[in-house]
């Protein structure tokens, strides 16, 4: 529009002219607004998203590990309390004497065979259930798996090293079940590769039990 247009223009259809204008100004402002608000308010709502998701896998994952271990760990107690019925059958065993054993008797003989079967098969049942017997001896002494009861002084024999096994230890998956108590050597060089592990402290009610 020409100069000499405008200047034709009477007041108030100049004044609605500007009018005009300024609400498409202003519509356009506000369009520009309402964009940069939705777009941070879609920024919210992708990272409410995400951390939801992750929330959701970490749940699922420690529900997968509770699972897991309900499985593998459930019969921990009730092993547990099998374990005093393998060590008795096994004190029942090792009270028989050699002479008495020597003297052939054929009903004590079949006891002791008959004790011997038992405890074989409640150990193979444990086993199957995840509990593995611990054999230490000779082993190096290991305070997350053994209790040391006493010190044995043999300078022939590196020291720490597990020289005799009061009550054997248990294990169920990747946990203890039961220290093994043990005697361990005294006074001996110490182990190569390593420095050697302090033994814990004296189980007073474990070395009245074994």
């Amino acid at each position: 529009m020409s100069d000499q247009a405008k200047d034709e223009r009477t007041p108030d259809e100049a004044a609605a002219a500007e009018a005009q204008a300024e609400k498409i100004e202003g519509s356009i402002e506000g369009d520009y607004e309402a964009l940069v608000r939705l777009l941070k308010e879609n920024e919210d709502l992708k990272d409410r998203a995400l951390r939801a998701a992750a929330e959701m896998e970490n749940l699922r994952r420690r529900t997968a590990r509770d699972v897991q271990d309900a499985r593998a760990y459930s019969v921990a107690n009730f092993a547990r309390d099998m374990l005093s019925v393998s060590d008795n059958l096994r004190r029942a065993i090792e009270a028989v004497s050699d002479e008495a054993k020597a003297a052939g008797d054929a009903g004590l003989a079949s006891l002791i065979e008959g004790v011997e079967v038992t405890e074989r098969s409640m150990l193979s049942a444990l086993e199957r259930h995840g509990v593995r017997k611990l054999d230490p001896l000779g082993e190096k002494f290991d305070p997350n798996f053994h209790q040391a009861m006493f010190e044995v002084p043999n300078p022939d024999v590196a020291a720490n090293t597990i020289v005799h096994v009061a009550q054997s230890g248990y294990t169920i998956g990747d946990r203890v079940l039961r220290p093994a108590m043990v005697g361990i050597a005294k006074g001996g060089p110490k182990h190569v590769s390593e420095a050697p592990a302090e033994p814990g402290p004296v189980n007073e009610q474990a070395e009245k039990d074994a």
